[in-house]
């Protein structure tokens, strides 16, 4: 059953008297549980197809179905809800709040989803604690290495047991060593928690982690390919 559908997607940006088309007819379908890479040269329209994928934006024509929901109906409150409950965000800059500890940067999404404070506290250490940063909840962004820093992110990520996490670009701040190590913790989230993942990359050797690359060129599907591992 797929938790992702598209239908046409087109998405544009005005443009003097015209417009500049970005996606040009996108079909997509990605089911539950999956982990797909989605890779693309600088300005190949990637980012632009995330941005919907996580209702962060909406298609200028065409159809997006999430979990049989068609996004374009949705209110900015409704779309809002979804990010909330559905889907977790990680970021190539980490976007950690300084002088805050791990735990309480973890401890973010549930503020907003209105869970009780110690609730909060059980489910961000969980959290840490499955992303191997047991030792280092309480330490603040500026003593925790880059690596660490992006375990706190997708510990956030996956803290209200969002089903989708995106991640863009998410070991572009990472030396090799370090990337390689965030890529096994997302096959790990991806085999043992369920959770399906998207991940935007330019990098060869990243996309290969994921079991599918969908290939973007000028604002189209080149290439939908399996990876064998």
């Amino acid at each position: 059953m797929s938790l992702i559908e598209l239908k046409n997607i087109c998405k544009s940006y005005p443009l003097g008297d015209g417009e500049l088309p970005i996606l040009k007819n996108i079909n997509l379908q990605i089911k539950n549980g999956e982990f797909v890479a989605i890779m693309g040269p600088s300005g190949s329209g990637k980012s632009t197809l995330m941005n919907i994928l996580g209702c962060l934006d909406k298609p200028s024509s065409g159809q997006y179905l999430l979990d049989h929901k068609n996004i374009e109906s949705l209110s900015s409150d409704e779309l809002a809800d979804i990010r909330n409950q559905m889907i977790g965000f990680v970021f190539q800059g980490f976007n950690l709040l300084s002088r805050t500890s791990a735990v309480e940067n973890v401890e973010l999404p549930m503020v907003y989803s209105g869970v009780d404070k110690t609730e909060r506290r059980r489910k961000a250490e969980k959290a840490l604690i499955d992303v191997g940063l047991k030792e280092r909840m309480y330490h603040q962004p500026n003593q925790l290495s880059g690596g660490q820093q992006q375990r706190v992110a997708i510990a956030r990520a996956i803290v209200n047991e969002a089903p989708i996490i995106f991640a863009d670009e998410p070991t572009g701040n990472l030396d090799t060593k370090m990337s390689v190590e965030i890529m096994h913790l997302f096959q790990q989230l991806n085999r043992d928690l369920k959770r399906t993942i998207i991940l935007v990359t330019h990098e060869e050797d990243i996309a290969r982690f994921a079991d599918r690359i969908i290939h973007i060129v000028d604002g189209e599907i080149s290439i939908d390919e399996k990876v064998m591992h």
